[in-house]
């Protein structure tokens, strides 16, 4: 039979309210690093295709190189004065790839000494960016995802767009190696325009303990409307996976370790250029 008219509102708002009974009543579950996918599918995702979808109209390629299951290390690029690059790749990872697969992603100490954020992070598959949790991840086969640039990339000023920072001292690489796991480059075109940053104001983010203080073009000029990001065209692509199996034994040689991040960045930074080519307008449909 089909269905009568107001047989898909009512279905949503029975679906709606078992949710928040669930929610209420404490009847689901995390992870033992706190990870609710129900919350993540029903609320956050929901939020974040927003933005990926229609906001930045977001298109991704080379989702084939995903794994369908098993364990992989994705490296992607930062930028954007805030970290949405990491967000809109998860959700954009999850509603492209054909089995769904969740991003755990790898966050800054700074991230989990937040109230609310902490707790936000925790909640969509974040945990602290440290070896030994990457390798209990990875070991367990999940989706791992890290930006090796961390602060110095999203802090960056508008002028350094789009030129990769000094990836550390390859932590990634050697958790990957430890674990046997293929590396996915990722590179990640758009998030550099959301909010471009001007001037660091260093005194004020020394006061205020934060990594650097953005002034950009509406920031903090318009106050909270400041915090709208400009609606910037994204382009995502993930690149042919790099296999570490054959490698495991190096996970202590710097060498090996040095190499394999220096291939990952600079897979990234030409994969970069390619996309700015087919996107030459910022802001184009």
């Amino acid at each position: 039979m089909r269905d009568r008219p107001g047989d898909h509102w009512d279905r949503k708002v029975a679906n709606g309210l078992a949710f928040l009974r669930r929610r209420l009543s404490g009847d689901y579950e995390v992870d033992e690093f706190g990870f609710d996918s129900e919350l993540t599918d029903a609320v956050f995702h929901p939020l974040l295709r927003l933005l990926y979808r229609d906001w930045f109209r977001t298109e991704v390629s080379g989702i084939e190189h995903v794994p369908v299951d098993g364990p992989a290390l994705v490296v992607g690029n930062h930028s954007g004065t805030v970290a949405l690059d990491a967000l809109i790749l998860s959700a954009a990872l999850h509603d492209k790839h054909p089995a769904h697969r969740y991003l755990r992603l790898l966050g800054a100490d700074l991230v989990f000494r937040m109230p609310v954020v902490s707790e936000l992070a925790r909640k969509t598959g974040g945990t602290v960016a440290c070896n030994p949790d990457a390798e209990r991840l990875l070991g367990g086969g999940d989706l791992v995802g890290v930006f090796p640039e961390g602060f110095k990339g999203i802090g960056k000023l508008y002028a350094d767009r789009y030129k990769l920072q000094r990836f550390g001292r390859g932590g990634f690489v050697s958790a990957a190696l430890r674990t046997g796991t293929p590396i996915v480059p990722v590179a990640i075109v758009g998030g550099e325009e959301i909010y471009p940053m001007l001037a660091d104001i260093k005194p004020l983010a020394r006061l205020l303990k934060l990594p650097y203080f953005p002034v950009t073009p509406t920031f903090p000029w318009l106050g909270p409307l400041g915090m709208v990001p400009l609606p910037s065209k994204w382009l995502i692509e993930f690149c042919p996976p790099i296999p570490t199996a054959h490698l495991t034994d190096s996970a202590d040689d710097p060498l090996v370790v040095f190499n394999l991040a220096d291939q990952v960045r600079e897979t990234i930074q030409q994969t970069l250029h390619t996309l700015l080519e087919r996107r030459p307008d910022p802001f184009g449909p």
